[in-house]
């Protein structure tokens, strides 16, 4: 039997006004290097986690968005945004960055997959472990 269990991060917050997202990818950071299947996922105002071209110099803070396209070289490589919640939010694939890692013939692949409600509530499912932030 492996060790290795299934950890899925929620991440539902904005990116800034609180220190949910930026403490929920320190913790994948942990997680992937104790050598875990880590995923990302992304619903609601955590959506906006993952705009591209972010700036926080008008408010003051570290801009960590650039973390999120080095996840790869962490071997995480499952990345879930809920189409709801872009659409919702009067978004779409195009106004995300690209985040992406190296497949086996060492090719640039879309760690980002956009799926729907019921396949979020799958991935879900097959966890053995979900932190929601």
């Amino acid at each position: 039997m492996s060790d290795t269990k299934r950890f899925l991060y929620v991440n539902r917050k904005a990116p800034h006004g609180t220190i949910y997202a930026l403490e929920s990818l320190e913790v994948v950071l942990i997680g992937a290097a104790f050598e875990q299947d880590v995923s990302l996922a992304f619903l609601d105002d955590g959506v906006f986690q993952l705009i591209k071209k972010q700036t926080t110099t008008g408010i003051g803070v570290k801009n960590f968005a650039p973390v999120y396209r080095a996840l790869g070289d962490y071997d995480v490589k499952k990345i879930f945004v809920e189409r709801e919640s872009l659409e919702e939010r009067g978004l779409s694939e195009d106004d995300l960055m690209e985040i992406t890692h190296e497949d086996d013939d060492e090719e640039d692949v879309s760690s980002v997959e956009i799926v729907d409600r019921a396949r979020m509530a799958e991935i879900m499912a097959a966890q053995d472990v979900i932190l929601s932030f």
